[in-house]
């Protein structure tokens, strides 16, 4: 299906934005600053914003967020990250993931993304309606399954067409249906639930139905993962096989995705699709754009990835444009917030023109040997005794030993690890401690 030829179109080449966005994501995170609705996961409008103006490129589209939608429903599809309430906070396997390869990470998330994404992809096709009715729409994980195992089918290096891909997804993956049934093709439809259904004879096209969901596939996850470039046009017009539809004059595109006109297979994908069983990224030559004084400010010489102003805001307070000041009280909260000082130091190694001051480098002990001296055990349960003698009773009862620990007179420190033995202790002594509190 081609496209208006007076309309320019832009080719992003996705693999080093994809390397580069992923960390910056994770700082979005790490630094509480993505928030998802608590029921679907989707998330909110200022947390795209957010990601849009964090992405390396930008998103696909100025005015209709992709990659700035997909890259939060991707970090928790991939277990990098969870909420807590409705904040995006990082899981340690999201942790570890700042220290890890790019690529590796990228890898493990378009793995664990059919079985773990939080959404249907399907419904972001929001022109055509009856999503919700009852049996209406085929289970996910089998849809993502089988979109995965057509990127596959791809030729690495080489552009595809849209309507040529369509054909090879077809033929690599023709299990590929989005209505559990043909009944339920009845429930679909454009504008009207029954001039619009999408059951009538020519109406719904493997293009129109399973097409558009293999674009959002592709577009809106693959692509900000760096495993295809793309080529691509305003979605407004850019494809007409749906105009047919009953409905369709009131549509101006069917889909955002309406505007994809070829994709390539990159080296990453390959990789990630287990085409390749390696992946080399290309060497990255990082600028030195820090300066950092002896008086503890860092300044940038340079314009900043967005990524590298999040990691200063979190050790840092930015006093102007280009300039932070690192201080003890900024180190220790962002110790209280989970960074380590060494994360920052190796940061600035690497980025700054001139190397590290000794004044900074003495702050950052100072701040390391503090965070040694208090340790955090996680929660105990605290047992409270009637009078000192029961205390005492139970800490020299050898079947408590190494369970619990006496503080004060009439309080015992129970171990978590042994609380299941310490409860059968207390009862079998007469203690029974009744329903575990939290």
């Amino acid at each position: 299906m081609e496209h208006d030829a007076a309309a320019p179109s832009t080719t992003r080449r996705t693999e080093a934005e994809a390397l580069r966005n992923l960390p910056a994501v994770l700082q979005l995170c790490q630094a509480g600053k993505l928030r998802c609705s608590a029921t679907t996961r989707r998330p909110s409008a200022a947390t795209v914003r957010t990601v849009a103006e964090t992405l390396v490129a930008g998103d696909f589209h100025p005015d209709d967020a992709i990659a700035a939608f997909a890259w939060p429903l991707l970090v928790q599809a991939g277990g990098l990250a969870r909420l807590d309430g409705t904040r995006l906070e990082l899981t340690p396997r999201g942790r570890r993931a700042l220290g890890q390869p790019a690529h590796e990470v990228i890898g493990d998330i378009w793995a664990r993304w059919p079985k773990h994404a939080a959404i249907d992809e399907f419904s972001r096709v929001e022109a055509i309606k009856g999503q919700k009715a009852a049996g209406a729409l085929s289970a996910a994980g089998p849809r993502r399954q089988a979109a995965t195992a057509a990127l596959a089918s791809c030729p690495p290096g080489e552009w595809l067409g849209v309507d040529d891909l369509f054909r090879v997804v077809g033929r690599a993956a023709p299990q590929l249906s989005i209505a559990r049934s043909e009944r339920a093709l009845w429930k679909l439809y454009l504008e009207d639930p029954e001039y619009g259904s999408l059951g009538y004879d020519g109406f719904h096209e493997w293009p129109i139905v399973e097409g558009r969901y293999v674009l959002a596939v592709l577009f809106e996850y693959a692509a900000p993962l760096g495993l295809l470039d793309v080529e691509y046009v305003p979605a407004e017009g850019a494809r007409d096989d749906f105009r047919h539809l009953w409905g369709a004059d009131w549509v101006p595109a069917l889909s955002r995705y309406d505007g994809l006109l070829a994709v390539r297979l990159t080296s990453l994908g390959a990789y990630a699709a287990g085409l390749a069983p390696t992946y080399v990224p290309a060497p990255v030559v990082r600028e030195r754009v820090l300066q950092v004084l002896p008086n503890l400010d860092v300044v940038a010489v340079a314009d900043l990835d967005p990524g590298d102003r999040l990691v200063l805001d979190a050790f840092a307070v930015r006093t102007a444009d280009r300039v932070w000041t690192v201080s003890m009280a900024g180190l220790l909260s962002a110790v209280d917030a989970g960074r380590q000082p060494g994360e920052f130091t190796d940061f600035l190694s690497a980025r700054a023109v001139h190397g590290l001051p000794a004044a900074l480098r003495t702050l950052v002990d100072d701040v390391n040997a503090r965070t040694r001296q208090v340790r955090d055990l996680g929660l105990r349960h605290v047992l409270e005794c009637a009078d000192e003698q029961v205390a005492t009773l139970l800490e020299r009862d050898r079947s408590l030993r190494g369970l619990c620990t006496r503080i004060g007179a009439r309080h015992l420190l129970l171990d978590p690890a042994g609380e299941e033995k310490a409860r059968t202790a207390l009862r079998k002594l007469g203690h029974p401690l009744g329903p575990a509190t939290r």
